[in-house]
């Protein structure tokens, strides 16, 4: 190896402010950011019928259809709270099952889903993974908000 291919290994430049361009500042990750996260990594696990309680859903649908309404940030985020911190989250999550899967199995593998999203995306330790099970949804059962009864 040549003197001039041993430079090109060494450490990182730094410039006149000290420490490399990385560490100057600082990032702040919302709530929402963390919830929208969290909830599409919770909708991705197999046995996972809907996020939020029957209540929520129903308002959620409505919303949804209301020009305006922010439904598409509401519908991904229904059923998840965070708290976010500096370096750390913690999360509330609301769900129905399916019925016929373990509860424990799909709980398990929600918070498996969504610590690893949540830490790979935002650099936040996930300290917490709070999951309610609000409901199961029933094969032969209708859904909640049938598309022509709130047109």
């Amino acid at each position: 190896m040549t003197d001039s291919e041993r430079s090109v290994e060494s450490t990182p430049v730094t410039r006149k402010g000290g420490g490399s361009a990385a560490t100057r500042g600082r990032t702040t990750i919302a709530d929402g950011v963390v919830e929208k996260i969290a909830g599409m990594a919770a909708r991705d696990v197999v046995g996972v019928h809907a996020m939020g309680s029957g209540l929520s859903r129903t308002f959620g649908a409505v919303r949804d259809r209301v020009p305006g309404g922010g439904g598409a940030k509401a519908s991904v985020t229904r059923g998840v709270k965070a708290e976010v911190g500096e370096v750390q989250t913690a999360l509330d999550l609301e769900i129905v099952v399916d019925y016929g899967v373990s509860i424990g199995d799909v709980a398990g593998a929600v918070r498996e889903n969504v610590i690893a999203a949540v830490e790979r995306m935002t650099g936040l330790e996930v300290v917490e993974v709070n999951i309610a099970v609000s409901d199961v949804k029933l094969p032969d059962e209708e859904e909640e908000e049938p598309e022509s009864r709130l047109q």
